[in-house]
């Protein structure tokens, strides 16, 4: 067995890229992960000051961190972000796509701009980050940040959002399977857990009835699938619903 198969993933020591990790989800994932002894590459676009703000934290854990902007509706900066991380930190062996837009649509007033946007950010960039790492050929972890709800058929629920991460999905099968036995590719698909911006935390309050547990989720417990994810040697190609059992409610698997 090589040495980069080993049946648990030791996270001590190794780095991993963040996309769209100042903020929000990826900012918990970022620190979760240095809690654990992994170096962190925190990518982001506009959020330069939270990015600064989070490597003041990263530093006291003990690691070493990386800020690296990219914006991920230029194809010249999704082409180049892989390489750039790469030579900015000497490798890295873990990759998180974390990095999403939200837009606010409906099949009925949807653009072709909005879905091509959506799809460029929510669905290609990860991927063409993705292929760009595997090519280094040096094995890894990928984590590809989903949706509960991509399992639902809604036209008047974020459309070109959902149809992004609906395709999204897809591909993180497909590169399971494809990037075997190398690389592994998982998905974790948030519920309740953050407000859309610009909302309160009572806007997901109200929705809470429709988790089976009947609360809202934590980015924590986001963070700590993901954890749980990279040290586990036997897992691919599988999405894991950190949404209290929401999906069941619509009786399709994630």
């Amino acid at each position: 067995m090589k040495e980069k198969m080993k049946l648990f993933y030791d996270l001590k020591g190794k780095t991993a890229l963040i996309t769209g990790g100042a903020r929000r989800i990826g900012r918990v994932i970022a620190l979760s992960l240095a809690a654990q002894g992994v170096n962190i590459i925190i990518h982001y676009n506009t959020s330069g000051q939270y990015a600064e703000y989070l490597a003041d934290e990263i530093r006291k854990l003990g690691v070493k961190y990386y800020l690296l902007q990219a914006d991920l509706e230029q194809q010249d900066d999704v082409d180049s972000l892989a390489d750039r991380a790469w030579n900015l930190s000497g490798g890295f062996q873990i990759l998180i796509n974390n990095a999403s837009i939200f837009s606010q649509d409906k099949l009925s007033s949807v653009s072709f701009e909005n879905i091509s946007t959506n799809v460029m950010v929510n669905a290609w960039a990860p991927l063409a980050v993705s292929r760009r790492f595997v090519k280094k050929g040096q094995g890894g972890k990928i984590i590809n940040l989903l949706d509960t709800r991509t399992q639902e058929i809604n036209p008047n629920w974020h459309f070109s959002y959902l149809l992004s991460k609906k395709m999204f999905k897809t591909i993180t099968k497909m590169m399971a399977l494809e990037y075997a036995p190398d690389y592994m590719v998982n998905g974790v698909a948030p519920g309740l857990i953050l407000p859309p911006h610009g909302k309160d935390i009572s806007y997901i309050e109200k929705l809470k009835d429709t988790v089976p547990l009947q609360r809202i989720g934590d980015p924590l417990q986001v963070a700590e699938t993901v954890v749980f994810l990279l040290k586990n040697n036997f897992i691919t190609g599988q999405v894991v619903a950190v949404d209290g059992g929401r999906n069941l409610k619509n009786g399709i698997d994630i």
